[in-house]
């Protein structure tokens, strides 16, 4: 990594580090280019660095200005101008971010949209986001103590699609620590949401500060682990639904759940749901399959659920 930033060549080992975390999840060519989101916080900076050590030539960087603060302008001409430094272009986005209901829900659609249209405009392979370790590890907290089930506690993914637009993560192997650390010197920013009390996140970060003996590596790894859990499930449940499933003429849908366990029924009666009506949440779909276990019928909105040796999914008698 250049000398001039302040950062010992002797780092290298941490751009080939990076580099091989980013060859890990996503294969690309010499010539791939890939977007960086950076806020200017430590994190997505640090990222920035390696990214542009990593991939000379190949990447571009967005900031994107929610219009929220009045500090994010300067942060994005803080940005700019690092990028100008390193020579990675760079382009502010500014966005509207609706009030109503949860400003930070609202704030991260209005954001993934805008990135996902600039990476369309660019031709990107992907966007990098530069999500760690310890954000993994809050993710997890955060959701145990709301009771996810194993989708949830999967955690935040090394890849994923959003908006259309291939989002990967190569840092959530890495420490904040460490990424703090490569930006030691350089000007970032400072989001006072991280410190907000009303965020759940900020007690998990707590929690995990104030807990010595609470690894967030290890509770990044059970995370992993179980998101190559969800993985297995998610294939069995799909080699279920191609095998037990009889699309009918008249468009019902006949499913033999026999000798299946809950967590497999469940996952089909809700896609079969979906694919019939629309989504049902967790809770509508456990009371449907109690009715049916109990030989009983039940109805998602205009859907009927009837029991027997096959469950047929039909739609409803129209009410007179």
């Amino acid at each position: 990594m250049p000398s001039y930033l302040g950062v010992p060549d002797t780092d290298s080992k941490l751009i080939a580090r990076f580099r091989a975390d980013l060859d890990g999840i996503l294969s690309a060519d010499g010539e791939t280019r890939f977007g960086l989101a950076v806020s200017g916080g430590p994190d997505s900076m640090a990222m920035l660095l390696l990214a542009s050590a990593a991939l000379p030539g190949r990447v571009v960087a967005a900031t994107v200005d929610h219009g929220l603060r009045a500090e994010a302008a300067d942060e994005a001409a803080t940005v700019a101008r690092l990028c100008g430094e390193i020579g990675v272009p760079h382009a502010t986005i500014k966005v509207r971010v609706s009030k109503q209901g949860s400003v930070q829900a609202a704030a991260r659609a209005a954001r993934y949209a805008a990135l996902a249209q600039w990476a369309r405009e660019q031709g990107l392979a992907a966007v990098l986001t530069a999500h760690h370790a310890d954000d993994q590890a809050e993710t997890l907290m955060m959701r145990l103590a709301r009771g996810a089930g194993l989708s949830g506690l999967r955690g935040i993914g090394r890849r994923s699609d959003i908006a259309g637009v291939m989002v990967v993560r190569p840092l959530l192997g890495w420490r904040r620590m460490e990424l703090a650390g490569i930006v030691a010197g350089i000007a970032t920013a400072d989001d006072p949401s991280n410190d907000d009390p009303h965020y759940d996140r900020t007690h998990a970060r707590a929690l995990i500060r104030d807990a010595p003996w609470i690894d967030p590596l290890r509770l990044a790894a059970s995370a992993s682990h179980l998101a190559d859990a969800e993985e297995a499930i998610e294939w069995v449940v799909g080699e279920a639904m191609r095998s037990r499933c009889d699309h009918r003429p008249d468009g019902s849908i006949r499913v033999d759940l026999t000798g299946l366990p809950y967590e497999i029924r469940r996952r089909m009666i809700a896609l079969l749901v979906a694919e019939a009506e629309s989504p049902a949440d967790g809770p509508t779909i456990e009371r449907a399959l109690a009715l049916l276990d109990s030989g009983r019928s039940a109805s998602i909105g205009r859907r009927k659920l009837s029991p027997g040796r096959y469950i047929t999914i039909a739609r409803a008698p129209d009410r007179r």
